[in-house]
């Protein structure tokens, strides 16, 4: 409770709190003082009437006991907090004189007797710290709260992180990597796997089904051109005969190389990917001429701007999975957790494990952090205001102080009854 010197410690209790406690103490108060006045009053009746009755003396002994038992104990309950009567006499208004001090040994008795290793570890060891996280994770209510509280999490997250630098961190790391990656070989092996499964045939038909339809297309453009290309002297039928020939000569040929999957073309088509493979894996000119043209794309200004924007994207998607509670991201985390939560309930070994670790955590953590948790407690109870210091601890046990008041006015009183008595006896 950090409360500045002039501030009042007593703001952080509510209300009602206070005013109950205010009641509490004023009540006891007015109990103890009334008993003193009641001792008083029976005092000075039986001062009068022990002249004419005799046994009158024990009462006012009795009287008179209860009155200096009860004085001694206002005088010791009150010179606790301020000044009796509001002399200055010394040792009194002790809580006033010392706060700094009591602040100082409250911080050294919470640092010796409670931040220890030993204490911390006992509790949580008796805790079972591991089989209620366990059981909390379970269930799927607070799986999807935390769920729900990843959203702020990660929304916290990305605008703490700069734009600027991890969009620059990111490039230089998509770029430094994709340099340590030989281009050449990586497009030999994928080759490999095109060739394995026959990836390449089937681009190869693909490519001569797209040349049979572009031929198609385009045939009176070709006729055209030959026409154009035709000596004057050439007949007109002549150059449709040859140009039929031609034409259906490509075509055939092309619908006979896409048609038959061991044909010769095909055949050396395998044994040039393969070779091209083999090149690209071993030479060490292509893999130069690869790591140049690897080069350029990384300096081309579209590949620079794509990784420039990239972060971008992926806060964007980041954001919109995090919120979204129908998202990929979101039903995994809570699988997830539901999951984690399980296999710590029904795995011993893991509880086990796990206590052990949030036990030794906690006992380094309150070992290595005591004194500053000492010294945390004894600065904020040096800013607190004095007066109102000794306020804030009046009314926290002000009450059960009075019941010293009381006590001393009933036990001084049958201790004076008891000497009385005595004296009378032997004397």
């Amino acid at each position: 409770m950090a409360v500045s010197r002039g501030q009042s410690p007593v703001a952080d209790l509510g209300d009602t709190e206070d005013q109950i406690r205010r009641r509490e103490l004023t009540r006891m108060k007015w109990v103890a003082t009334s008993l003193l006045g009641l001792a008083a009053v029976v005092f000075v009746v039986a001062r009068i009437a022990q002249e004419q009755q005799p046994w009158a003396a024990y009462v006012r002994a009795t009287a008179e006991a209860a009155m200096i038992g009860a004085l001694a104990d206002w005088f010791a309950v009150t010179a606790l907090f301020k000044h009796p009567m509001g002399l200055p006499i010394p040792h009194t208004a002790i809580i006033k004189k010392r706060k700094d001090q009591i602040g100082a040994s409250l911080g050294g008795f919470v640092r010796d007797h409670f931040l220890t290793r030993e204490v911390v570890g006992e509790r949580l060891g008796e805790a079972q710290m591991a089989e209620r996280v366990g059981g909390w994770l379970a269930d799927p209510a607070n799986a999807a709260t935390i769920g729900r509280q990843s959203s702020a999490l990660v929304r916290g997250v990305t605008e703490v992180l700069k734009d600027d630098t991890v969009q620059t961190g990111l490039e230089q790391m998509l770029t430094n990597r994709v340099k340590q990656i030989p281009i050449a070989p990586v497009v030999g092996k994928a080759v490999d796997v095109a060739v394995d499964g026959e990836h390449h045939q089937v681009l190869l038909e693909a490519t001569l089904t797209g040349l049979s339809t572009f031929l198609d297309d385009n045939k009176y453009t070709f006729r055209e051109r030959l026409a154009t290309e035709s000596p004057w002297w050439v007949p007109e039928p002549v150059d449709d005969r040859i140009f039929e020939k031609i034409y259906d000569a490509v075509s055939r040929f092309i619908a006979d190389i896409g048609g038959q999957r061991d044909h010769e073309l095909r055949q050396q088509l395998d044994v040039m990917v393969l070779e091209l493979s083999q090149r690209l894996k071993e030479s060490q000119d292509l893999r130069d001429r690869g790591e140049e043209i690897k080069a350029e794309l990384l300096d081309h200004p579209e590949f620079r701007a794509w990784s420039a924007s990239l972060w971008d994207r992926i806060k964007v998607g980041i954001l919109e999975a995090a919120e979204d509670p129908e998202s990929s991201f979101r039903q995994y985390l809570e699988e997830s957790v539901v999951e984690a939560g399980r296999s710590i309930q029904n795995d011993p070994d893991l509880q086990a494990k796990l206590d052990a670790w949030i036990v030794g955590a906690t006992g380094y953590v309150a070992e290595q952090f005591r004194g500053e948790v000492a010294d945390l407690i004894a600065t904020t109870v040096q800013r607190w205001d004095t007066n109102e210091t000794s306020e804030l601890i009046e009314l926290q046990v002000g009450r059960d102080l009075q019941f010293i008041r009381i006590n001393g006015t009933i036990v001084g009183g049958l201790a004076g009854l008891v000497i009385y008595t005595l004296s009378e006896l032997f004397f």
